[in-house]
């Protein structure tokens, strides 16, 4: 009796948000999937450092999220950058007190990436890869001091598959890398109580995805009925399970990659 008496006692209602008095850092919240889950997290109590590389759209994820009485941070800046990463952090828990959950979203591609171009592949990697490897660098530490800690790096599809049209070998070599960096990094701080997972949306509704539509008639065809479910997806169903991982619901999920794609890598 006594085991299930404790499974009761757990399913009581709890009234406070999912991320009640947390807080928590969203990089690329400037853009469709970032915007959706700050403005989420907050939803659900959080404090929420706002950053991306766009003054302007920081800003309105700020002011979406005040208005609706939020709580939110706005830090703007290069998060390839070391020290804007530092200062991102740092910020934060000047601000907050510390960090609890981290959704490292910043992500970039080019039309011009199919053409091997090198400062393409070189500044895709900057901002795909080696901006999370910075992010966990200094949000690490911070969750070492809180005793517990979870991180959400957006991977893609493409960071398990590749696709002919369009090839984007960086954009593809970046998403893949991302997955590797998210276990490795799971593995090495699972007994401290930090879970590391990556995200692999598929094909999402957002300006980056309209700037590779515009590449050709046939691509955007393809990108638009690339699902079996028969749509894009929508920026707030891939924020949802965002929000899911970085969330105690998912206490015992790390070095995972979660899938969120329609059914696309499932053919």
């Amino acid at each position: 009796m006594a085991f299930f008496d404790k499974i009761n006692k757990e399913k009581r209602i709890d009234m406070k948000g999912l991320f009640e008095g947390k807080v928590v850092i969203v990089t690329g919240a400037g853009g469709a999937i970032g915007r959706a889950a700050a403005i989420k997290f907050a939803a659900e109590g959080a404090r929420v450092t706002v950053s991306d590389l766009s003054e302007e759209s920081v800003a309105e994820t700020v002011r979406i999220i005040k208005e609706a009485g939020g709580d939110a941070l706005p830090i703007v800046g290069d998060i390839s950058l070391d020290e804007h990463v530092q200062r991102m952090v740092n910020v934060t828990v000047e601000r907050f007190g510390g960090v609890d959950c981290a959704f490292n979203n910043a992500g970039i591609t080019h039309a011009e990436d199919y053409k091997w171009d090198e400062a393409v592949f070189r500044r895709t990697l900057e901002i795909n890869l080696i901006s999370q490897m910075l992010c966990m660098k200094y949000q690490i530490p911070q969750m070492l001091r809180r005793g517990k800690g979870a991180i959400v790096n957006t991977s893609s599809i493409q960071g398990l598959v590749g696709v002919v049209e369009p090839p984007l070998p960086a954009y593809t070599a970046s998403k893949h890398a991302v997955i590797g960096l998210s276990k490795s990094t799971a593995l090495e701080y699972a007994r401290s109580n930090i879970r590391v997972n990556a995200l692999c949306p598929g094909v999402t509704r957002s300006a980056m995805v309209d700037k590779v539509m515009v590449m050709s008639e046939s691509i955007r065809q393809r990108l638009l009925n690339h699902a079996p479910l028969g749509r894009l997806a929508e920026p707030e169903e891939v924020a949802e399970a965002a929000l899911w991982l970085c969330s105690d619901k998912a206490s015992f999920v790390t070095g995972h990659a979660m899938v969120v794609d329609g059914g696309f890598t499932a053919q």
